[in-house]
């Protein structure tokens, strides 16, 4: 699914959200790469689960052509510092709901880019007809945990010890959704 390009401006900066291209699957593949290694907040560790400029390419044109999906990107000064999915289902028990992931470049966090990552997911998804977006977020961010709260999503569940970090302990994963009636 494709959205029309919104411009936001935050703090003095300018930045735009857009429907993801084609053209724009290996700066993605470089910036995915770069993301995994900025923060423990994501499943990947740097360079795990590679995907090079066609596997985007893929990934990209599905996303466009599916009514159930939505890739998203943010960018400033032309340059893409961020983006999020939304993936939805094709069995019929599952095709109610999406699920939604955002990453943000540490150096732009704090701009309110996820946020509107996230707002204009769950725009699109109403209108889409979905009824549920879930999503799972490391029970250590507590800033994005209560992001998600305040656009509706609820903590359901919790699977314990389901990571481990650098520092070689376990960590939570909480799983959170909102339900659109």
């Amino acid at each position: 699914m494709v959205i029309s390009q919104q411009i936001y401006y935050v703090k003095g900066l300018q930045y735009i959200i857009r429907s993801a291209d084609i053209s724009d699957a290996h700066e993605l593949s470089h910036l995915r790469v770069q993301l995994d290694g900025e923060t423990e907040n994501l499943d990947r560790e740097p360079g795990e689960g590679y995907m090079d400029e066609c596997d985007f390419e893929k990934l990209i044109q599905r996303d466009t052509e599916s009514k159930r999906n939505l890739f998203l990107v943010a960018s400033v000064h032309n340059k893409i510092v961020g983006f999020s999915r939304c993936e939805g289902h094709d069995l019929k028990r599952f095709a109610h709901k999406v699920e939604f992931g955002v990453c943000i470049a540490k150096e732009w966090w704090g701009y309110g880019i996820g946020k509107e990552l996230l707002q204009q997911s769950i725009l699109w998804a109403d209108s889409a007809g979905m009824k549920k977006i879930t999503l799972n977020v490391l029970e250590t961010n507590k800033q994005a945990i209560d992001l998600y709260t305040k656009f509706g999503f609820e903590m359901e569940g919790v699977l314990k010890n389901d990571k481990m970090l650098s520092d070689g302990k376990y960590y939570s994963t909480v799983v959170m959704g909102r339900f659109n009636e």
